[in-house]
């Protein structure tokens, strides 16, 4: 596969300003020691400051890099150093490039015989890979259940006391934290890790070992649920991780009727500890051979899904467990007819995908897909599939589909999906035509990415692609940013009106700016306005320094003399030396018994 087109632009764009200026020396000295690419993959080594050198590991398609790691430890702000050498040669040498066979095309040249010994070789050499190895084959030769039957258990011997120790042991340590005072203490996560081991022997075929480990983690917790409360730690993640966990067994096996009988009146025992297992008892009494479940999965949607009247408001949640169970039994048409039924627009479409259904997918997409988040899963999943045209052409009708409302951060429903991101869709979008070639397409996106969250380099960014329409763009932007408040826009706004030139609009976008959060922000302004505005910088320094010096916090005078050399060069810069020396003594005059902030006043530029 022949190298996506790939820009300093484009390195610059992904790499903050030092580490493309780090990586612009390390590509100068030679410190790319060799490149070799193997289908869709660039793997490089850098010689650094370590005995060894770094590894960098790029993967691309026709619309550009879509991942880039390194072995180094620099994870902060975009690529590194070592990735910005790597692609610096690539664009500026690639005859540096060694192409070399893919892994595919590598075994393809073995036979049976000749694979099994080279992975025993390679075992022999990293013992380690042997226990990967082993859940890999665990999970390839797992039996292909029959199409349309819950496949029968199988029923291992396993101790969950062990279980119930842990979960007592997780809530015993989180209530001891509590009751010494730590903050942020919670049981969610190592619960949730105990939950997600019964997870696994239910999707490994085992439900009757899924069933009895969680019966004994349910019970555990709810006797100690009542104290959790007592403390204030959180538990709605959990309970509604058990309820998903409970529903997923549930479905997977063929219990007896005796087997629900028991269950139905353990769980409802637990509900009045724990909270509601509403889906769960949904699950145990309906199983697969409700009626309107039945007909769904026949084909028949009718008004209410794969219900007999409304859709309860766990529906989303059960329609998730079920099609899990659909997938992992490779029950393709019931999977496709039950996520059409309920609604599941991003599961439908990408089962489509998956199951190399493209053409439909794309049609289905434009009479199904209404949101950004659908729009962006669909075009990441047609992208992974080598589809780059026709994800372009889904993010870019996604585009102008409506954003979902933020969910709220405690919802903690198993159908409660990560929240997207408009400025991170629309931010791919643009990278993704570029790679394509397609200008104004990347524009439209970038402009949307800058909208959603403004700042320097995104600024830039648009400039590199717009040429010659920079001019008439920069003038929707700017007038744009003035107008935007999102959250943490004033960095973007200083950096950008500064950068032009707009004084005026940078001294606005820090004039309601109170914390001292935003000081450097403001300092920044005053430096840069000294000269065109200086009235506000001597009004904006007393306004910040007087009140810190009023107060008896003295750790804070070194803050209040840093704003008071701006007010002094705001009045050298207007001649009128004589008022500053005047303020300065109401101000000694004021304040000559705290003798910190006086020795502070013979610093240089408080003259």
């Amino acid at each position: 596969m022949p190298l996506p087109p790939i820009t300093e632009d484009t390195i610059r764009h992904h790499a903050n300003a030092n580490s493309f200026s780090r990586g612009q020396a390390y590509y100068d000295s030679g410190a790319v020691l060799d490149i070799v690419q193997r289908d869709d993959r660039i793997q490089a080594a850098i010689e650094g400051s370590e005995a060894r050198p770094y590894r960098v590991n790029l993967q691309f398609d026709a619309g550009g890099i879509t991942a880039a790691s390194c072995s180094c430890l620099y994870n902060y702000d975009g690529w590194c150093k070592h990735i910005v050498a790597t692609l610096l040669t690539c664009i500026r040498q690639p005859d540096a490039i060694t192409v070399r066979p893919s892994l595919a095309q590598l075994l393809d040249r073995l036979d049976h015989l000749q694979t099994q010994r080279l992975v025993q070789d390679l075992v022999q050499e990293h013992p380690e890979l042997i226990d990967t190895i082993d859940d890999r084959v665990a999970l390839l030769t797992l039996p292909t259940p029959a199409p349309a039957k819950t496949p029968k258990t199988r029923r291992t011997a396993i101790d969950p006391a062990p279980f119930r120790r842990q979960v007592r042991q997780i809530i015993r340590a989180a209530i001891n934290s509590a009751e010494e005072g730590y903050e942020e203490v919670s049981v969610a996560e190592e619960l949730l890790d105990l939950i997600d081991k019964a997870q696994e022997f239910t999707d490994r075929g085992d439900c009757q070992s899924a069933i009895a480990i969680l019966e004994v983690i349910t019970s555990a917790c709810a006797d100690e649920w009542n104290e959790l409360a007592d403390y204030g730690l959180d538990s709605a993640e959990v309970e509604s991780y058990l309820n998903e966990a409970w529903s997923n067994a549930i479905l997977s096996d063929d219990l007896t009727a005796d087997e629900r009988a028991h269950l139905q009146e353990t769980i409802e025992e637990w509900q009045d500890s724990i909270g509601s297992f509403k889906m769960s008892l949904t699950a145990l009494e309906q199983g697969w051979h409700y009626p309107p479940l039945q007909r769904v999965l026949q084909g028949e949607i009718g008004t209410h899904g794969a219900w007999e009247a409304e859709r309860p408001e766990y529906a989303d949640d059960l329609a998730l467990v079920r099609l899990r169970i659909l997938d992992r039994q490779s029950r393709d048409r019931e999977y496709l007819n039950l996520a059409l039924a309920e609604s599941q627009t991003t599961e439908y479409l990408l089962k489509l995908v998956r199951l190399g259904q493209i053409e439909t997918a794309m049609r289905q997409a434009q009479a199904l897909m209404t949101t950004q988040a659908e729009a962006f899963a669909l075009a990441k999943a047609l992208r992974e599939q080598q589809q780059v045209t026709e994800a372009l052409a889904i993010a870019k009708a996604g585009l102008s589909l409506s954003v979902p409302s933020t969910r709220d951060p405690f919802d903690f429903t198993f159908s409660a999906k990560p929240i997207h991101n408009p400025f991170e869709f629309a931010s791919w979008t643009s990278d993704l035509a570029e790679g394509l070639g397609d200008t104004q397409t990347a524009i439209e996106a970038r402009i949307v990415a800058f909208q959603k969250q403004p700042s320097f380099q995104e600024y830039r960014k648009l400039e590199a692609l717009a040429g010659q329409r920079w001019p008439s763009l920069k003038s929707e932007l700017l007038q744009s940013l003035r107008q935007s408040y999102p959250w943490g826009a004033e960095t973007a706004k200083v950096d950008i009106f500064l950068h032009e030139g707009a004084i005026e609009d940078a001294i606005e976008a820090v004039r309601s700016t109170t914390t001292s959060y935003y000081s450097h922000l403001v300092r920044r302004v005053m430096t840069a306005a000294i000269e065109s505005h200086p009235e506000w910088a001597i009004a904006e320094g007393k306004r910040r320094a007087e009140p810190t010096m009023d107060g008896k916090k003295s750790d804070r005078y070194q803050d209040a003399v840093d704003w008071l050399k701006q007010v002094r060069a705001g009045y050298l810069q207007l001649g009128q030396e004589a008022q500053w020396t005047a303020y300065r003594q109401e101000l000694v005059n004021a304040h000559g018994r705290k003798y910190k902030l006086m020795e502070l006043f013979k610093q240089k530029g408080m003259e």
